[in-house]
């Protein structure tokens, strides 16, 4: 059986949970906490969360197990099969990975864990969140969803990763990243009311 590594405050861990709730994967949860033990190290060569073990072995990245996933287990597929659009799909997993999620994460010692970061920090991660809402704004067609009328996989990551930039935007300068997108709100909603969103969702709480 494929064994899940990871915890459920991580959004990256979710990422993966959901698919394999949404494909019907059977897996094994493995809690553990990002690790520079050279015992997990073997495993996830950053000591990053979340990693796979598979019959064959190890596998980490988030995008990397999702695209091992939709080649191992079938259907229901969330890429296209469209070339073009697959690689759409993609730019706009790598698009909220690099300007939502990542100046996000620069802000969350502060945001969640009670520490401090500069203001020098804080005004470049705004400023680029701006950027990249704007970015998603303009290659997004949530119609309804982030790639068109289909699920796919830049969804789950809009979940769990545009859901924390706006928790960040909202509690460090009171800035409601997606008002100027209402159709991603919109789309929020619809995926967190899932009966996948709403079994992560009780684990996070558990």
């Amino acid at each position: 059986m494929l064994k899940l590594y990871g915890f459920p405050l991580s959004n990256y861990f979710n990422m993966v949970k959901i698919v394999l709730i949404e494909k019907g994967v059977d897996y094994e949860h493995v809690t553990v906490m990002p690790s520079q033990e050279s015992g997990y190290l073997s495993k996830s060569p950053m000591g990053k969360v979340p990693c796979i073990e598979t019959e064959q072995g190890f596998l980490s990245e988030t995008s990397v197990i999702m695209d091992y996933l939709e080649d191992a287990t079938g259907r229901p597929s969330f890429l296209p099969s469209d070339p073009f659009e697959k690689a759409r799909v993609r730019e706009l997993i790598k698009e909220m990975e690099l300007y939502i999620e990542l100046p996000a994460r620069t802000c969350y010692p502060e945001t969640f864990f009670g520490g401090k970061v500069s203001d020098e920090v804080k005004e470049t991660a705004k400023a680029n969140l701006e950027k990249g809402i704007a970015c998603l704004g303009r290659n997004a067609k949530f119609s309804p969803y982030v790639a068109g009328d289909e699920l796919t996989y830049a969804d789950f990551f809009f979940m769990y990763s545009v859901n924390l930039a706006g928790s960040v935007a909202g509690r460090l300068w009171s800035l409601d990243l997606l008002a100027v997108l209402p159709a991603a709100q919109t789309l929020l909603k619809q995926l967190n009311d899932r009966e996948s969103a709403k079994q992560v969702a009780a684990d996070q709480k558990q």
